[in-house]
């Protein structure tokens, strides 16, 4: 009787469709193809991982066996770095079913496993009040903690400003939030909006340096309790308030500014031109806006992978940086500023990532591994994306004209 389970034909059609291999592939049963040059090691621990990957071919099944721990890897920033620098050969259709055959062979006889609970699956109709708030709270409600292993004191979760010359992750955050106030020209008693205000940060800089009453809006609960606690205990509770509320739903007397930091790229395509709207018409005549968000570079291309959109920022793009300025213009907003920070973004993303390692086992056990293996990969993916050139992130200023 033939056994249930047999690696050799997919060691075999795994040789024959990869010839050039930097890197090594270990297995369940202790087999192993050796790379061809050297690399870093994925090591698949069960067959579940290749019916993860035969149940969803591409980059969601991968991710499902990363996430659920059936493939691991030996050094995250080794594979990243090869994503980067190597292209596997292209398989024509009949190679393509004998490496599909050979895995299932591997497989045996094996129920098709269930997504990794870390998974959140795409419900209701995309970019509604509902589901935008179910997706925020997914990435955000972690756990106010787990955030704050890898952050700054200032609980800042968006690209930090280096070309100032900061030396650590607090300057270089203190420096974005003063850079946004500055190009706000923020004076004491303005009454400013805080977009996506997160855990508070830019809310309380600009109250506490800058005189400004601020209201910051955020979808999630556990941010917002983190936000008000602090300004409790920072005396601010005379100039800053935080809500839980939907940028749609605000019905506001314009204020004199607004800021979006890191929220933009929730919006979509979908309802870009409505959240241009609505921030034009939360301004006073002559008031200011600045939208800081992640922006994609390249045309043509998916706004978002399917691991981010499950396991990361579900429902979340990066537009093109044309687009968003195309919608606030369209608004009826003036531009009057432009700047890139690639590069500080990329260094930010390094920061982080550094962090969270360096509190691996609070880390697991905050969130639980499944959510662990996540972030560790996001972290290092993100900065990816902004050293290959595939993201960049853009501060655009506008003004509302007056008359």
């Amino acid at each position: 009787m033939a056994p249930l389970s047999d690696t050799a034909p997919l060691r075999r059609e795994l040789a024959a469709a990869l010839p050039d291999r930097p890197f090594t592939v270990e297995l369940w049963d202790e087999t192993a193809l050796p790379g061809t040059r050297p690399g870093p090691t994925l090591r698949v621990t069960s067959p579940k991982a290749l019916a993860h990957v035969l149940r969803a071919p591409g980059q969601l099944g991968i991710g499902r066996a990363y996430v659920s721990g059936q493939l691991e890897v030996d050094d995250l920033d080794a594979v990243l770095a090869l994503l980067r620098s190597w292209q596997p050969p292209p398989l024509d259709r009949r190679a393509q079913a004998r490496l599909a055959l050979a895995a299932a062979r591997a497989c045996g006889l094996t129920l098709p496993p269930r997504p990794p609970a870390a998974e959140l699956p795409p419900r209701g109709r995309r970019h509604s009040r509902e589901r935008d708030a179910r997706a925020v709270r997914h990435h955000y409600d972690v756990s106010n903690e787990f955030f704050a292993l890898f952050l700054d004191e200032s609980m800042t979760y968006s690209c930090a400003l280096w070309s100032n010359g900061a030396t650590t992750l607090e300057e270089a955050q203190r420096a974005k939030l003063e850079l946004v106030a500055t190009k706000l020209a923020l004076e004491p008693g303005m009454r400013v909006l805080d977009v996506g205000c997160g855990w508070g940060s830019f809310a309380v800089h600009a109250a506490q340096e800058h005189g400004a009453e601020v209201l910051g809006i955020t979808l999630s609960e556990p941010q917002a309790a983190y936000a008000r606690r602090r300004v409790c205990d920072l005396g601010l509770d005379d100039r800053v308030e935080i809500r839980v509320a939907d940028y749609r739903e605000l019905a506001e007397p314009p204020f004199d500014a607004a800021a979006s930091i890191g929220m933009v790229e929730h919006v979509g395509s979908s309802r870009i031109d409505v959240y241009a709207e609505q921030l034009a018409r939360l301004v006073r005549p002559g008031g200011r806006v600045l939208n800081h968000g992640i922006a994609r570079l390249r045309h043509g291309e998916a706004e978002a992978g399917p691991f981010s959109e499950r396991y990361v920022f579900p429902d979340a793009a990066p537009l093109h940086v044309s687009r968003i300025m195309f919608a606030l213009e369209r608004a009826g907003l003036v531009t009057e500023h432009v700047e890139e920070l690639e590069g500080d973004y990329a260094i930010t993303l390094e920061h982080w990532a550094r962090r969270l390692d360096e509190h691996r086992e609070e880390a697991l056990r905050l969130a639980g591994p499944e959510r662990l293996r996540v972030w560790r990969l996001y972290l290092r993916a993100a900065r990816n994306g902004f050293l290959s050139g595939f993201t960049s992130v853009y501060q655009v200023r506008c003004r509302r004209p007056v008359g």
